[in-house]
């Protein structure tokens, strides 16, 4: 069974409220999320780039560094009250009707 983003949202929710320190600042939260994001250019580096791992440093993966980025994020959006999905609804309008023509279409006929 998936998972809507809401119910991903109240998971997160369920999970954080458990503690008395509850979500962290704003500040450190975009602390956070960059701190995650720069794992991720590292995995992608690795995989991609010119820098392969050095045999002592451990085994992470694009796919869990993802998983982190969404997990911060719903923290974020959960702690000012951000509904991801009426984010997402927006975005996806944007892009839509602001960038409907700005790349070239792929022909499905």
């Amino acid at each position: 069974m998936e998972k809507s983003l809401a119910e991903m949202q109240r998971e997160v929710d369920r999970y954080i409220s458990q503690f008395k320190e509850g979500y962290f600042s704003p500040l450190s939260m975009l602390a956070r999320m960059s701190e995650e994001v720069g794992e991720l250019a590292r995995e992608v580096n690795h995989r991609f780039g010119e820098k392969p791992k050095k045999s002592s440093e451990a085994d992470n993966s694009i796919e869990l560094e993802l998983g982190d980025i969404l997990f911060i994020t719903m923290c974020f959006a959960n702690s000012l009250g951000i509904d991801l999905t009426e984010a997402h609804d927006k975005v996806m309008h944007k892009f839509n009707t602001r960038d409907k023509d700005r790349w070239t279409k792929k022909d499905t006929d």
